[in-house]
């Protein structure tokens, strides 16, 4: 699948999806990542030159009044034309299943289940707010052009919309047959706790031992997963 992110910042985003995991299915074509900046679909100024006047600017103040700039909403309705090529419009039979996700606080959280739903597209793009968000008008354009789906991923507000970005790629990403390469390592698949252990059995800090627990010393399946499964529940 193909996930494109519409943002100021790509440098930002590409450093985490090179690395580990992301990185390697990018490496094995398992995913395919691609960005469009909205500065590139804004026309510089008439004086442009090497002077200051000419940056592309994508903000302006907001109607109404109020600290901080809005990024205006045909930049990125641009960006996400170009990102979506021949699939612009609701899905046909010959055209690739596309879905445009907008973050905002009041969004639906995003959890597994949403992984799940958004791992049946094949093109998924990501629209990476910043500021004090985008005219609204740019959403209304947008599902003209394909489906939206709206998600709020924590209950925080970001600098940006690039961290939900990254969470969302990655969450899709790792669920996706062969990336982990076994569809067993996606822990909500099967019984796992939270709190997990490793060698060595004891570690000695300040005079005082913490042990692993004995349960998962036994060899006896059941009752680990048992133990596994209360873990879990509690956490």
């Amino acid at each position: 699948m193909r996930f494109h992110l519409i943002t100021l910042f790509p440098e930002a985003c590409e450093a985490y999806l090179s690395a580990s995991i992301i990185g390697r299915a990018r490496k094995e074509k398992k995913i395919v990542v691609a960005y469009q900046n909205p500065r590139d679909f804004v026309d510089p100024p008439a004086q442009a030159g090497n002077n200051k006047w000419s940056y592309k600017k994508v903000d302006e103040r907001p109607y109404g009044g109020g600290p901080g700039m809005v990024m205006q909403a045909m930049p990125i309705v641009k960006a996400v034309q170009k990102a979506l090529g021949k699939n612009v419009g609701r899905p046909t039979s010959h055209m690739k299943k596309v879905v445009v996700v907008w973050f905002s606080p009041g969004g639906k959280p995003f959890t597994n289940k949403s992984a799940d739903a958004l791992g049946k597209y094949d093109e998924v793009v990501l629209v990476c707010g910043r500021y004090e968000g985008i005219d609204e008008r740019a959403k209304k354009i947008l599902k003209t052009l394909a489906p939206v789906k709206e998600f709020s991923v924590g209950d925080a507000v970001y600098t940006g919309g690039e961290i939900p970005a990254l969470a969302i790629v990655d969450a899709v990403t790792r669920r996706s047959p062969g990336v982990l390469g076994k569809d067993a390592s996606v822990e909500e698949r099967r019984v796992a706790s939270r709190a997990v252990y490793t060698r060595p059995e004891t570690i000695e800090y300040k005079k005082k031992n913490y042990r692993v627990p004995k349960v998962l010393l036994s060899g006896h399946h059941a009752k680990i997963d048992a133990h596994r499964s209360k873990k879990g529940s509690k956490r």
